[in-house]
C-alpha cells in the first residue's frame, strides 16, 4: 500500500473533512484537545471537502471548520510552508470566526468559544519544548487568566514529535504519528491500526481508492509546496550569501583603515591610498580626524 501526504491541503481535508467519516475528525480532536478523553462525542463539520470538479483552481479555504456538541467552534487548518503573516493570519481567522457568530443587535451571551488548532510542518516556536502548546488571554504582568477562555490558539508542531513507532503510547502519539510518518508507510502499523478512527483514516489515504482528478490535484498540490520551499531555501542562501559578503567587506575596509592610521606619518596620500586601497578623501579624513 502507499499513502498520500497527509500534510497537504487536499489530503488533510479529505481525511478529516469528510462528513460521512465524522468519526476521524472527532477522535483526532479527542486526541489533540483532550489528551484522548471523549470529550467530543459529536460535531457538524461547516465546510466538508468535495472532491476537486474545475482543475488548475485553488481551494478559496484551507481549513476545516467543525461545531462540537457543546457549540464549540474549531478551526483545524495543516500549514506546512512558514510563510510571512502566517501568525497573523491564524489570529484574524479566530476573531473573525468568533464575531461573525452574532447578528446586528445580539446579545453578546450568545458567543459561543472558538479553537484555532494549527498543526505546522515547521517550528513555530523553537523556545518551546513541547509538541503541543496552547495560548489563551492572560494578564501582562501576573499571567493571570482572564475572566473567559473563548479563544484558544492550539498548535501543534511536528518537527518537535520524534517518537517512533514501537514508542507510540497514547491517541495524541498516534494520531501526530499518523499525520507526519503515514505517507512514508506502507501497511498499517498494528498499534494504530486497532483505532478504528485512524484505520479508517488509512483507508481514506490509501492512493488505491483516489480517482485520477484527486491524484492529479494532490500531485500539483505537493508539486508547488516543493517550488515554495526550494524558493524559500534559494532566499534564505542569498540573504546569507549577502550577509558574509558584506560582513567580509566592513572587515576589510575595517583593516584598511586601521593600516592607514598607522601609515600617516611615514607615507604620502597617494601611496597610502595605492597601499590600502582606500580613496584619497578617505586618507585626508582619517588625517583630520586625529
Amino acid at each position: 500500500m502507499r499513502f498520500i501526504n497527509p500534510k497537504t491541503d487536499f489530503a488533510f481535508k479529505k481525511i478529516f473533512g469528510d462528513e460521512q467519516n465524522k468519526e476521524i475528525l472527532i477522535s483526532f480532536l479527542n486526541a489533540i484537545l483532550y489528551q484522548g478523553n471523549s470529550a467530543i462525542e459529536s460535531l457538524e463539520i461547516l465546510n466538508p471537502y468535495q472532491p476537486p470538479k474545475i482543475r488548475g483552481v485553488k481551494d478559496t479555504y484551507l481549513d476545516i471548520r467543525a461545531k462540537l456538541n457543546n457549540e464549540q467552534t474549531v478551526i483545524i487548518e495543516m500549514q506546512v510552508l512558514n510563510v510571512e503573516g502566517f501568525e497573523k493570519r491564524i489570529l484574524y481567522n479566530a476573531a473573525k470566526a468568533y464575531s461573525i457568530q452574532l447578528d446586528t443587535g445580539e446579545d453578546y451571551t450568545l458567543l459561543n468559544p472558538v479553537i484555532a488548532l494549527t498543526i505546522t510542518d515547521f517550528e513555530m516556536f523553537p523556545n518551546l519544548d513541547k509538541v503541543i502548546s496552547r495560548f489563551v488571554l492572560k494578564e501582562k504582568d501576573f499571567l493571570v487568566d482572564y475572566l473567559i477562555y473563548d479563544i484558544e490558539l492550539v498548535f501543534v508542531e511536528l518537527p518537535k514529535f520524534g517518537k517512533k513507532l514501537e514508542e507510540l503510547e497514547t491517541l495524541t502519539d498516534k494520531w501526530i504519528y499518523f499525520l507526519k510518518n503515514a505517507k512514508s508507510l506502507e501497511v498499517v502499523p498494528e498499534q494504530m491500526g486497532e483505532v478504528p478512527a485512524i484505520n479508517k483514516a488509512f483507508e481514506l489515504a490509501n492512493r488505491v481508492g483516489l480517482t485520477r482528478e484527486e491524484l492529479e490535484d494532490l500531485e500539483h498540490q505537493e508539486i508547488y509546496i516543493q517550488d515554495q520551499r526550494n524558493a524559500i531555501t534559494k532566499a534564505v542562501k542569498q540573504a546569507v550569501s549577502q550577509a558574509v559578503s558584506q560582513a567580509v567587506s566592513q572587515a576589510m575596509k575595517e583593516k584598511a583603515l586601521e593600516i592607514a592610521k598607522g601609515l600617516l606619518d611615514v607615507l604620502d596620500e597617494a601611496t597610502i591610498a595605492q597601499t590600502t586601497g582606500l580613496s584619497i578623501e578617505e586618507i585626508q579624513k582619517l588625517k583630520q580626524a586625529r
